[in-house]
């Protein structure tokens, strides 16, 4: 299974893609704190926060959609 956490998106155009530089900051279309979508192979099935754990980043679930909550529960 795939995990993915996300923390907001963006759009770009192919031309401002190439343009990204290494320190280049992008805009997502969440404010910070906000909280950030658990999707298991594409499928929202929780929510959480980003948190650091011993250096690393790690996720904080602090919802379980009802519709999944038998499959990680």
């Amino acid at each position: 299974m795939e995990l993915s956490v996300v923390i907001g998106r963006t759009t770009l155009t192919v031309a401002e893609l190439l343009r990204i530089k290494p320190g280049q900051v992008l805009e997502l279309d969440r404010a910070a704190g906000a909280p950030a979508d658990v999707l298991v192979n594409g499928r929202h099935l929780a929510s959480g926060e980003v948190v650091v754990q011993d250096l690393d980043f790690a996720v904080k679930i602090t919802a379980i959609r009802d519709e999944n909550a038998e499959v990680l529960g």
